[in-house]
């Protein structure tokens, strides 16, 4: 029950906060449209965001929560003031000079990152004062990461989780209140301004409850200190492995780039729909079992460490496939009810629902990294996951070549949509070679008690999509966007239901999700 109550918390926070995003991506679509600047954006804060979770939520949770969870299992409390005061001390020796240079080299980093922007010298030239305004985001959200997995690992979800909405809440507020105040490219820096008061925000956030715990300790720079020489040995590997994800989206901005105006911002919004399930059930789970599968680890209970792996892929299979399965047969209808409107076209529904599909398709591989791959940090194993990291990586790129090619060959407009398919095809390599490598390593294999969860699955999701294709000829576009919506709703409502209704005729229970 403790770990379904950890989850219900946090998946609360991670609804509001994905609920807050999908209107603050509603509001800037209708003010920016696609394309044009509404893509520098994307592609500035994409970078600062981009080593956010490559540091902070990335590699650097992963490395250091098993061992914080470690010193808190068996170390005295001065022990774990310590140890947080020397990695606080060590991660602003190591981020301070690197934003520094950052802002320095934005030119040439902008460059490397959309290279097809400098074609455009004046599209060019507001992507790089957008970056120098959001690139200090990345410092405050890694202290703010530190924070989080410190109270994270003390059994503290609630704050940690609800941070993200703050950064929802300023940039609403930005463009609902702010950007009239300015014209021209001034009003797309609103948006980087807020950003960086978000990030500001957000790790203020933690800091008293951090305070009631006593562990609000001043930093110290001490690499030499045994956790701290521990946590970059594991986190160096794990720079790479944890964040594959958002290395392939990164590499699929930068081919976006050469494409046509607008195909960034369908990829983005198209990404930002399939975040919803992943923030809400994925996200959520992972970021509750790592502190835990840790703490059975040190305790060295090998069972209750698989138990709990297979409690986590029983929820993420419930929740992954009819996620998936409905983003692809509602693509169009969810993306013409939540954003046609003001400057966001038809074309633009058109575009990002193709986006939307070949993405949705990945969304149960997305969700089954964010489980499997705590399988090997709880361990401190961060090579293998790396290892398959690189395989991922290079399928993508190889998929992207292959689709790209393939696409322009048939002069399909919606060429972009071969990135997403990319992003997808690389996540199944990626989820499947991490189960791979768990069961190799006797780690966790699907048990036989599997065979009737993945009949009774299958069943339910079938007859779901049946349903939503005889429904979906009945969504009307040509009403006002809060009639789309509600019809949407409907439509999402009653998949849910009848999933529901035929998991539980198949013999399903929610008692068979129980966690002891």
């Amino acid at each position: 029950m403790a770990l379904w109550r950890s989850t219900f918390i946090f998946s609360a926070m991670t609804m509001l906060s994905r609920i807050l995003g999908l209107i603050r991506d509603m509001v800037l679509l209708n003010v920016f449209g696609a394309g044009g600047v509404f893509d520098t954006f994307v592609v500035a804060f994409r970078i600062p965001n981009f080593f956010r979770r490559l540091f902070a939520e990335g590699a650097f949770s992963q490395a250091f929560i098993p061992v914080l969870t470690e010193y808190k299992t068996t170390r005295a409390h001065a022990e774990v003031q310590l140890l947080i005061s020397s990695v606080s001390g060590t991660l602003l020796t190591i981020l301070t000079p690197l934003t520094l240079i950052a802002l320095f080299a934005a030119p040439a980093i902008m460059y490397v990152y959309a290279p097809g922007f400098h074609d455009n010298p004046e599209k060019f030239a507001i992507a790089v004062e957008l970056f120098r305004l959001t690139f200090p985001y990345l410092l405050f959200m890694s202290l703010t990461a530190f924070s989080s997995s410190i109270l994270n690992s003390y059994g503290s979800f609630a704050s940690t989780a609800f941070a993200p909405v703050l950064l929802n809440i300023t940039q609403i507020a930005a463009a609902w209140w702010f950007v009239d105040f300015f014209e021209g490219k001034q009003q797309i820096m609103v948006l980087g301004w807020a950003v960086l008061v978000a990030g500001m925000l957000q790790l203020a956030l933690q800091i008293p409850e951090l305070w009631r715990k006593k562990l609000l300790v001043p930093p110290k720079v001490d690499f030499k200190h045994e956790g701290v020489e521990r946590i970059l040995r594991l986190m160096l590997p794990a720079l790479f492995g944890v964040s594959v994800t958002q290395i392939n989206l990164l590499l699929n901005t930068i081919w976006a780039s050469f494409m046509q105006d607008g195909s960034v911002s369908w990829l983005y919004t198209a990404e930002r729909m399939t975040e919803l399930p992943l923030g809400l059930i994925g996200i959520a789970i992972a970021s509750v079992i790592l502190p835990s599968l840790s703490a059975q680890h040190a305790e060295k209970n090998h069972e209750k460490f698989r138990n709990m792996i297979d409690w986590a892929a029983r929820v993420i299979m419930l929740v992954g496939i009819p996620s998936s399965l409905a983003m692809i047969v509602l693509a169009e209808p969810m993306i013409q009810a939540l954003f046609q409107h003001g400057a966001f076209s038809a074309r633009d529904v058109e575009m990002t629902a193709w986006a939307l599909r070949g993405m949705a398709g990945g969304i149960l591989a997305f969700m089954l990294i964010k489980i499997f791959a705590p399988g090997f940090y709880a361990r401190q194993d961060t090579k293998t996951p790396v290892k398959i990291g690189l395989i991922s990586v290079f399928a993508n790129m190889l998929l992207n070549v292959v689709l790209i090619l393939t696409f322009k060959m048939m002069q399909w407009d919606a060429v972009h949509i071969a990135l997403a398919i990319s992003s997808t095809g690389s996540a199944f390599v990626n989820a499947g070679l991490l189960y791979w490598y768990l069961h190799k390593q006797q780690v966790y294999q699907f048990g036989s008690h599997w065979k009737k969860i993945f009949l009774q699955y299958g069943i339910a999701n079938v007859v779901m999509v049946a349903a939503l294709l005889w429904t979906i000829q009945f969504y009307n576009g040509d009403v006002s966007q809060w009639l789309r919506i509600i019809e949407l709703l409907a439509l999402c409502a009653l998949g849910a239901v009848v999933y529901g209704i035929v998991l539980l005729l198949t013999g399903f229970r929610p008692r068979h999700l129980r966690h002891d």
